[in-house]
């Protein structure tokens, strides 16, 4: 029970990521809130969670539009009066053609989703994680964030942008108790990459990579979730099987 006592917040938490993280976390005694657009998925997640004897908080809830985060946090930080573990999952990108060739629309929403959505959330959460006095912020990024990548910018900027946020962050609330660091996934199966590449299989592109479920971003997680506000702050832990 690695995290008895904890109240942790997902985003995104309805399938994927972060349900998994959502399940792994009440295994280890947090108690949870998710934050996700599909009701039927929330009341899926509740489910699990409620079964392990833990509390669970389902909120339906647009990461992207801030007066919506707005209410989601206040809602939770009612219930849960202080936050002790972030998870900023929520995110994914469906523009994947080269500058000139994309729609600038959908080029924005991904920059909203992946980016703007971790700043409204974190803003918000602040309060509550501040009353923590020893809380954790894990902003799921990615190794396309790191490096420049020819037909995906739209995902290759705001995961950039995702980085130097949480870097940012890690220096102006080290003093609150509040640690900040990057989780990179590598490549999993999820609903929104199943086009891209099938489960189990070797990394269309990269050779040494291989397709992980989203369970297996679990222990990385957990290990970072638990450092407290004496652990490592403003770092990127990967578990991608490649230089980043």
């Amino acid at each position: 029970m690695r995290l008895e006592g904890k109240r942790a917040v997902i985003t995104g938490g309805g399938r994927g990521i972060g349900r998994a993280i959502a399940i792994a976390f009440a295994k280890e005694g947090a108690d949870i809130a998710v934050l996700a657009r599909s009701k039927e998925q929330l009341n899926e997640v509740a489910e699990q969670v409620e079964q392990m004897g833990r509390r669970c908080e389902t909120l339906c809830c647009d990461v992207t539009d801030f007066k919506a985060v707005d209410q989601a946090i206040t809602e939770i930080g009612g219930s849960f009066e202080a936050i002790d573990i972030l998870v900023n999952n929520a995110g994914g990108g469906d523009e994947r053609t080269t500058v000139g060739n994309d729609d600038p629309d959908r080029w924005s929403r991904v920059i909203d989703l992946n980016l703007k959505s971790v700043y409204y959330v974190t803003r918000q959460a602040l309060p509550y994680l501040r009353e923590s006095k020893s809380a954790i912020v894990i902003n799921v990024g990615s190794g396309m964030g790191h490096q420049p990548r020819i037909g995906n910018s739209s995902y290759n900027v705001a995961k950039a942008g995702l980085w130097m946020l949480t870097r940012c962050l890690s220096m102006e609330l080290w003093e609150d108790g509040i640690g900040v660091n990057e989780l990179i996934p590598g490549p999993v199966h999820t609903e929104l990459t199943k086009d891209i590449f099938p489960p189990g299989d070797k990394h269309p592109a990269m050779n040494s990579e291989f397709i992980k479920q989203p369970e297996d971003v679990t222990s990385l997680a957990v290990f970072l979730a638990e450092q407290g506000n004496t652990g490592p702050t403003g770092q990127s832990f990967s578990l991608a099987r490649r230089p980043i």
